[in-house]
Parts: C-alpha cells; sequence; structure tokens
C-alpha cells in the first residue's frame, strides 16, 4: 500500500478528489425512499414490542419522524461499497509506484468476502495479479465471486490476528503490495465518495419537488472496521455554505451489531479506548472486525462521528425482513444495521426526536452490500 505519509490529507476535499479519480470505475449506485418504511420508523413502538428487549420498562417509547433516503451500494460493482476503496487503492498505487511494478508482485488482501471482491476486479481490470486471504468461513457465492475475478486465494482463520499472519506470509512469498480493507486513507478516501453522491442526490431530488424547507440532516453508516463510517465522516465534515449539496451540517451516526461483542466500536467509542480484538459470528458477517487505527482516528479522536449504536440479531432479521419485503431488493445482514437502529434502538430514535422536533429528519441510510447466500438466507428465516 501507498505509504501512509504520502497520501491525501484525512478532509473532505480528499474525498472529493478520490470520486475524481475513481469515478470512471464505479457505479453511481441509485438512492430509494419506501413511504412504508418511513411510517414504520415515524410510529411509537408499543409495550408489546418493547417487552423482552434493554427498553421493556420504558414509559414513554419515542416518537421520531423520519424520511429515510437510501444509498443503494448493494448496486455497485461487486455488490458492495468496496468496490470504492479498492479502485481507489489501486489508482493511487498505480501513481506513486507504476503499473508495471504492480504487475510483477501483485496486490494482497484479507478480507471475508466483498473486499476480496473488490480487489480481485480492481486488479483485473489493470492486468495485476490478485492474492486474496479469506477466512474458511467465508460464505460460498463470496469465494465463488472472488475466483472468478481470477484471483489466488488462500484460507485462514476468521479472526482479524490469524487473517493478518497468512497476509504476512503470502506477501513474504510473494512480494505483493498490501491493500488493507479498511485500515488506510486511500482505502477510507474511497469508501467516502458514496456519502458525497447521496448528498448530491438528495439535494437534487428534494430541489426537484419543490421541497425547499428540507435537507439530509444526517447519516448512519454501518460499522466494522470503520472504513465507510470514517469516510462518510470525512465527506460530511468541512460543509462549504456555497455548496447546494450541503446546505447545512449532516451528522453521522455508526451502527453495529451487538452480538457477542461485535459492537467494539460503540464500546470503545463511549470508554475512549479503541478495542483491538473480536470474536463474533454475528449473522452480519461483513462486521465482525474491530474498528481500524485510521478510522478511530476519524471516528472518535476527531469527533467526526456523534455517536455510536447497536442492534440485536433480531432486529437485523427484522430489518432485512422489511427491506426484502416492502424495497423489493437484495441486500446482506450487514448492510441493514442502521436501518435497524433507527427502527428499533430506543437510544437512537429518542434522540431523532429530540433533535429533529417536529420537522423530523431526513436520515440518510447507507445499504453498504448485497452479496448474500440464498441458501444462508433460507436457513436465516427458517429458524423463525
Amino acid at each position: 500500500m501507498a505509504d501512509p505519509s504520502t497520501t491525501l490529507p484525512l478532509t473532505r476535499a480528499s474525498v472529493l478528489a478520490a470520486h475524481s479519480l475513481i469515478k470512471s470505475y464505479i457505479h453511481e449506485t441509485p438512492v430509494l425512499t419506501n413511504t412504508t418504511l418511513d411510517q414504520l420508523a415515524s410510529t411509537p413502538r408499543t409495550p408489546e414490542e418493547l417487552r423482552g428487549t434493554e427498553w421493556e420498562a420504558t414509559e414513554r417509547p419515542a416518537n421520531p419522524k423520519i424520511r429515510f433516503w437510501f444509498k443503494c451500494e448493494n448496486f455497485q460493482r461487486i455488490g458492495a461499497f468496496k468496490a470504492r476503496g479498492a479502485f481507489h487503492a489501486v489508482e493511487r498505487l498505480k501513481q506513486t509506484e507504476g503499473l508495471e511494478g504492480l504487475r510483477k508482485g501483485g496486490v494482497v488482501t484479507h478480507s471475508s468476502g466483498n473486499h476480496a471482491q473488490a480487489l480481485s476486479l480492481a486488479a483485473r481490470e489493470n492486468g495485476i495479479p490478485a492474492h486474496i486471504v479469506m477466512p474458511t468461513i467465508s460464505p460460498p457465492p463470496k469465494i465463488a465471486a472472488t475466483k472468478g475475478y481470477g484471483a489466488n486465494i488462500t484460507f485462514s482463520g476468521s479472526t482479524s490476528t490469524e487473517r493478518e499472519a497468512v497476509t504476512r506470509e503470502v506477501i513474504e512469498k510473494t512480494g505483493a503490495r498490501l491493500v488493507p480493507p479498511y485500515d488506510h486513507p486511500d482505502i477510507i478516501l474511497g469508501q467516502g465518495t458514496a456519502a458525497l453522491e447521496l448528498q448530491r442526490q438528495v439535494a437534487a431530488s428534494l430541489s426537484t419537488s419543490g421541497t425547499t424547507n428540507r435537507r439530509l440532516n444526517a447519516i448512519i453508516s454501518p460499522c466494522g472496521g470503520g472504513g465507510l463510517l470514517s469516510g462518510t465522516a470525512l465527506a460530511c465534515s468541512d460543509l462549504s455554505p456555497s455548496d447546494p449539496s450541503t446546505p447545512g451540517p449532516i451528522l453521522v451516526f455508526g451502527a453495529e451489531p451487538s452480538f457477542s461483542g461485535a459492537d467494539d466500536g460503540r464500546r470503545g467509542y463511549y470508554s475512549g479506548t479503541r478495542i483491538e480484538s473480536v470474536k463474533s459470528l454475528t449473522i452480519a458477517d461483513g462486521l465482525r472486525t474491530p474498528l481500524g487505527a485510521y478510522p478511530w482516528s476519524i471516528i472518535y479522536e476527531r469527533k467526526l462521528v456523534a455517536g455510536m449504536y447497536s442492534v440485536g440479531e433480531e432486529e437485523i432479521k427484522k430489518a432485512l425482513r422489511l427491506v426484502y419485503e416492502r424495497m423489493k431488493v437484495v441486500a446482506e445482514p450487514s448492510a441493514v444495521v442502521g436501518l435497524a437502529v433507527a427502527l428499533f434502538n430506543e437510544e437512537f430514535r429518542s434522540m431523532v426526536e429530540r433533535e429533529g422536533g417536529e420537522e423530523g429528519w431526513d436520515l440518510g441510510v447507507l445499504f453498504s452490500g448485497g452479496n448474500v447466500e440464498l441458501a444462508a438466507l433460507g436457513r436465516l428465516f427458517g429458524e423463525e
């Protein structure tokens, strides 16, 4: 990977530069709305719905007004936002090291699937060998897709420590350049381009409809290693009053699964100490990694993320079912964690009610990907 000391500064301006560099390689994914989900989010939960949850004793359930804007990165190339960071990383390496040098040793990464596919695609389009370290428990469709892009796959254990150890072995054998899945400035800047597009798309939609008294108030992003969340935070920082796509401040929030300690980002955020190891088998398999050092510096140290929230496995499943049944789009469990927070986390909902008041909030939700095994989906809902 490019030496971090030579990378662009971690600012909104650099996210804009990243978008210019990769826009010919990526899709500008659609932004969808859904009246039914708006109504569900804007209706207080009943005592029966809260029974058995940590908010069971709540005297007054939250009553926010929420209008969703879904940025559908499940329609991105390789089916996930990861294409943005991978293409940006490869383009930056081409600038600093030259294409011929990269073609000799190739690139390498460790990933449970989406970043693996993204880097494999970016490498293939440039004639660069791709070496991918994947956990043995990676979903079969993600393994097959990665192989389909011509990558050389080496399997490892599921923890980040195990993945990184095998990756070092591959580097020693091949001389490949490491392109980490999230913990590098070039990756973060590439991922932030999704939020740039969302800002412009929402502003254009509101302008076309003649709605001049509303704007995008906040964005909620899934958080695993933190590349997408920290990139989103950069894209929403240092906003210019003269930019019609950002007429006011945009708050950024992170969403995680709580199962078996997968909410390391939330726990670290509120304790002030980054948690460096996570071992969870949450159904949101793309969010099983600990928050990286660079994302942490943006999310916590620079305070560019306004809050972190989590939800349980059942809430994720409920949100996923709603997306399939009401929106008719394919999403993976990791992608809907932000929606689950907005629908089911009373702490988040109370905050939106308090901050949004009677007008409520226009809330951007990043659907991070749609790479899901149909058989696994059947098992997931067959358990209900």
